[in-house]
């Protein structure tokens, strides 16, 4: 059988060479907005007419373009990460082949009679053949890539017909296998575009910057068969010829934080030209450094998918806004555009409101990672007969978006494997564009690459990178152990940056304070970009109306990757989650700690441009959660770098002198603009920090114990009514309060489930989710009451045993717990072969953490609560608002707070364990009128939520949790952290929850209230 068009490894034909978008005066006309459109659920491989002007689509449906047809009501999205959708069998694809046929009727203006023209499509997937007026024009592939093509022969006087029809699969699909939704249609802009003669066919705006000087260095390439003038208006340069470099003795250089763009226009007789470029310079110096403007940059960034949850990939200019809007206010600086590039509008964006770039090429072939009996066997990157497709595709990615100041890295493409096309990509780009690295993280011994990129790294593997110690042919992935001299390895002197790390699944990630760390201690580590910015759930409904975010095998899919694409900092409708205000802490360009000297405060200044000047600090004084004083302080002079220690405000000096067993005093102080900035509104926070002013002992006396009364098959102890049999507390001063029983288990996070350290899968093996409790024995005392029970599951030889110890002065009662596992708890499976502990530490200290590193887990130790649905507020004074874990806490604060239990949630699109609060010292529930106040005489964690664990876990969706007639109260000694196992290191051994015995003591007051 003859190649079918869209079964072919070269990247289509009729296209024009690619060039930049450029903000032209040249007439225009939009082609947006509703086609006529038929939708064949098999192949139509040969057009039946439909492309003809005079054919009839008055039966047609209409589908408005931009947009994915999936989502319009035809066919069905779905989700995979690695897997094709194809069988593979490349180029071929199945008659299984969704297609649409798309029509658009234009007039053309009597104006437009003999200009040159061009269609423009922004973006088709995955593969377009386009007709007008019944001509062909051409075939594309590159869903993410612009096409163009010349239609100036083809146009008639008034009504035109253009044509499309849009295949879902193609041998582009093959190099298209992004971890993303597979949609399909004309999901970007089309446009007419008026070319005249003696107009500018493309231009590369070339703006250096000297760092030494500061001057500013000018340089335009045009392509035009005309004279080209350009104009600078900021620096009077006004109609000059085109064709030579301009210098400016004094420029204000282009960066993410100080994102200021100059506009040149360049102009021949028929066309005008209107651009925005930025001057800076990047370069990597010589010790393997990577700067801008000579200044070295850290990366604080995020992967970025476009995605809507209505719209899939076709995005609005507004959402493109909010996403940059919303990255700027989270202290973001930088965004790997993943794994395609995206609208051009974005990158408009990114230049005026400031983010640092890696443009990544539309690439991706990971389904061949594992097709095979040898890993990448049929890679297409390695296989020369794509080398054209791949070539192509970079070409179309720089062409287009080369004068973006914002780009600072070129990217090859994503989870491609090695291979001779991805070199020869390399060397186009190198020479096509040098003022810009490249980064590809396959490039796993740093041979064709300028920066060394690495995925899901640990913390203790990435210090070992800082320190220089790979060894040449080292790689982690496919292990292979290297040998020789690290000074022999080319990528121990490159820039390291992490491609992807803190994978953003659900209730996580852990650990990014550790990796804000490793970018202090050494100089080459240079950041790297979170897994990823946004969920990608799309909205949808189930039978009975209740809207909810649909992952894959939602929508009857016959293969899909579930909930892996809910990975994101954002929640699908654009709800920051714990994990962006985690983040955006860690990253805070400003840190505001205790000072080195008494009675000071430090400031540091981690901008890398930006002086402190345009802040504004204001600090708050509470003692116990309750504010005493607020105030403004004076902006500290720090130029990026400084640290500098201001004295502590009179008002905070003055209470710390005070008898600090008063309580916990805390000063709070806050840097924000001084003024509203484009992305951020007045009083927004950039940074804050606390400090701990004084610490008072607690109040170890205590009144005379009460003894226990025994009557009616009950137990008495002072406001406390205790079961007889079983020792459970019933009821406290008639208030409503039931429990507890010893919980070890959460409703298993993403990360919990992660496939190599196995922690959901050792908890449940133990069946610490079903356990069933016996009352040993039941012994009243003189001065108490002293309940032992033993916890364990059917079927299994482990367990807890738990002593409680009840004692009362008449006011409340105290609770000490001791528990300790019996039994056999065999050792946790632990398969994750990455270095979790880094050898560099002291060997005391390597040993230890190396034992807990695979030591045996439990989810929790604490005590489960049973309150009526009306108990429901909850105050608590200790870290809040939001969650944290052990890993994650570093966005909260010390303060008092009050909430609700259904604000106590947070809406995971896959329901798991959260709401933590941690460091509590006290809390109390209450529905209005009765309150039951818990302390700690340790810190504790705090949970609340209408429906038990196993609800939680058992749970596809938010829609599926249904409030009961109970709210569950946990109150938890200890937590486990949350790690990034669901795809990388799991719970660092720091935060890891040892099975181990615990004690612990809290006091339980009741209150009635009028």
């Amino acid at each position: 059988m003859p190649a079918r068009y869209f079964e072919d490894f070269d990247p289509g034909h009729g296209r024009l060479e690619p060039r930049a978008v450029l903000d032209s005066d040249a007439p225009r006309i939009d082609l947006n907005g509703q086609w006529a459109f038929r939708f064949s659920s098999a192949l139509r491989a040969e057009p039946d007419g439909f492309q003809d002007p005079e054919f009839e689509d008055g039966s047609w449906d209409a589908l408005p373009v931009p947009s994915h047809w999936q989502l319009r009501g035809y066919g069905r999205p779905v989700y995979l990460n690695i897997a094709y959708p194809v069988p593979l069998d490349p180029p071929f694809v199945p008659q299984e082949n969704e297609t649409g046929d798309y029509r658009r009727v234009f007039d053309l203006p009597d104006s437009w009679q003999g200009v040159p023209v061009v269609v423009r499509f922004e973006g088709v997937d995955s593969c377009a053949r386009v007709w007008l007026n019944g001509t062909e024009l051409g075939v594309t592939y590159g869903s993410r890539l612009a096409t163009e093509f010349d239609v100036t022969a083809l146009l008639r006087p008034g009504r035109n017909l253009l044509a499309v029809r849009v295949h879902q699969f193609s041998a582009g699909t093959y190099l298209e296998d992004q971890d993303t939704w597979r949609l399909s249609g004309i999901f970007r802009d089309v446009a007419l575009l008026a070319r005249p003669a003696g107009g500018i066919r493309d231009a590369f705006v070339h703006a250096d910057y000297d760092d030494a000087t500061g001057e500013g260095r000018l340089r335009v390439d045009v392509d035009t068969d005309a004279p080209v003038r350009i104009s600078v208006p900021a620096f009077g340069l006004h109609e000059q010829p085109a064709d030579g470099e301009f210098r400016f003795p004094a420029v204000r250089p282009w960066s993410a934080e100080d994102p200021h763009l100059y506009e040149a226009h360049l102009a021949t007789g028929s066309e005008r030209v209107r651009v925005r470029f930025g001057f800076r310079t990047i370069a990597i110096d010589e010790s393997g450094v990577l700067r801008v403007n000579g200044r070295r940059v850290l990366l604080r960034g995020v992967n970025r998918h476009e995605f809507d949850p209505d719209h899939g990939r076709a995005l609005s200019p507004e959402a493109m806004r909010r996403d940059v809007e919303l990255m700027k206010r989270h202290n973001i600086n930088a965004v790997r555009t993943a794994h395609y590039p995206p609208h051009p509008a974005f990158l408009d964006l990114c230049d005026e409101l400031g983010l640092y770039v890696t443009l990544e090429c539309d690439l991706e072939t990971h389904g061949f990672e594992y097709a095979d009996a040898t890993m990448w066997e049929r890679n297409p990157s390695d296989d020369p007969r794509w080398r054209g497709a791949y070539l192509d595709r970079i070409e179309r990615t720089v062409e287009r978006d080369k004068n973006h100041p914002s780009i600072i890295l070129w990217s090859l493409g994503n989870e491609a494997g090695d291979g001779q096309n991805l070199r020869a990509m390399a060397d186009w780009t190198h020479r096509r564009d040098p003022s810009r690295p490249i980064h590809y993280e396959a490039d796993r011994l740093g041979e064709y690459t300028d920066v060394h990129g690495q995925m899901y790294r640990p913390p203790a593997a990435v210090a070992r990178i800082g320190r220089g110690q790979l060894l040449p042919g080292e790689i982690h992935y496919p292990a292979c152990a290297g040998s020789g001299d690290p000074a022999d390895d080319p990528r121990n002197r490159m820039p390291f940056l992490l491609t992807e790390f803190g994978h953003a699944m659900g209730n996580g990630p852990g650990a990014l304070a550790e990796y804000a760390q490793l970018v202090d201690e050494y100089p080459r580590v240079q950041g790297g970009w979170v897994w990823e910015w946004m969920d990608q759930g799309l909205r949808t409904r189930d039978a009975r109306g209740r809207e909810f975010f649909g992952y894959g095998g939602d929508f009857g899919e016959d293969l899909h990757d579930g909930n892996f694409c809910c990975d994101g900092l954002v929640f699908p409708d654009g709800t920051p989650s714990p994990a962006l205000l985690e983040y955006a802490k860690v990253i805070a360009p400003v840190r505001i700690s205790t000072g080195r000297e008494p009675g000071t405060l430090s400031i540091e200044n981690r901008f890398e441009v930006l002086d402190l000047s345009h802040l504004r600090f204001t600090w708050s004084l509470a003692r116990e959660g309750v504010e005493l004083a607020a105030g403004t302080l004076p902006t500290p002079k720090a130029t990026p770098g400084d640290r500098v220690e201001l004295p502590l405000p009179a008002p905070a000096l003055h209470a710390a002198a005070e008898d600090g067993d008063s309580g916990e005093l805390w000063l709070t102080v806050q840097a924000e603009p001084d003024e509203p900035a484009d992305w951020a509104p007045e009083g927004h926070v950039i940074a804050w920090g606390q400090l701990q002013l004084s610490a008072p002992g607690r109040d170890r006396s205590y009144a005379p114990l009460l003894g226990p009364h025994a009557a009616d098959g009950f137990i008495t102890l002072g406001p406390g009514r205790f079961d007889h049999a079983t020792g459970s507390l019933l009821d406290l001063d008639g208030l409503p309060l039931q429990g507890p029983t010893l919980g070890l288990w959460r409703a298993p996070t993403d990360n919990d489930r992660g496939w190599s350290q196995r922690d959901a899968t050792y908890w449940k093996d133990r069946g610490l989710d079903r356990l069933r409790h016996r009352t040993v024995s039941v012994t009243p005392d003189a001065e108490g009451l002293t309940v032992v029970v033993r916890s364990a599951a059917a079927a299994v030889p482990c367990g807890y045993l738990t002593t409680y110890r009840w004692t009362s002065d008449g006011t409340g009662v105290r609770l000490h717990v001791h528990t300790e596992p019996v039994g056999h708890w065999p050792e946790r499976a632990d398969t994750f072969a990455d270095t979790m502990v880094d050898p560099g530490l002291p060997p005391e200290e390597h040993r230890e953490l190396l034992r807990r590193n695979t030591s045996r887990s439990l989810a929790r130790i604490g005590l489960d609560w049973q309150l009526p649905a009306d108990w429901s507020q909850v105050a608590w004074f200790g870290a809040g608002p939001g969650e944290a874990y052990p890993d994650s806490r570093q966005a909260v604060r010390v303060g008092r707070f009050h909430t609700t239990v259904e604000q106590m949630q947070t809406p995971y699109v896959r329901p798991q364990e959260n709401g933590n609060r941690a460091d509590v010292r006290w809390a109390e529930v209450s529905d209005g009128s009765g309150a039951i106040h818990v302390r700690g005489e340790e810190f504790f964690h705090l949970s609340a939520r209408r429906w038990t664990d196993r609800q939680l876990d058992v749970a596809r969706h938010q829609t599926e949790l249904t409030p009961g007639p109970l709210v569950h109260l946990h109150t938890d000694h200890a937590v486990q952290g949350v790690g990034s196992a669901a795809c990388g290191p799991g719970v660092l051994p720091q935060h890891r929850l040892e099975l181990g015995a615990a004690d612990f003591t809290l006091d339980l007051t009741p209150f009635h209230r009028p």
